[in-house]
């Protein structure tokens, strides 16, 4: 079994807490606001904010945590000479 170097255990260490803070805003996204949601009793755009907040806001947010992950492991990966080779 190899052994892990400290360099290994702070890729992972930073890695885990970027997963960890992502899933905490999906978690409020899909579920805190979407809960709290039902008392936001105005229209907008002809639909209900709740309706919309719950179908548009969401998927926004999502897109926005991904490309978020995306561009920090990228960075992660090359600050620690992980990234995979460009392909001409």
């Amino acid at each position: 079994m190899q052994q892990l170097t400290e360099k290994h255990r702070q890729y992972w260490s930073k890695n885990l807490r970027i997963t960890a803070i992502l899933m905490a805003i999906w978690f409020v996204v899909t579920f805190v606001i979407g809960y709290f949601a039902r008392d936001l009793n105005f229209t907008f755009f002809g639909w209900p904010f709740s309706f919309w907040v719950g179908a548009q806001g969401a998927l926004v947010v999502y897109v926005i945590i991904i490309g978020t992950y995306a561009r920090y492991m990228n960075k992660l990966d090359r600050e620690y000479g992980v990234a995979e080779a460009e392909e001409d």
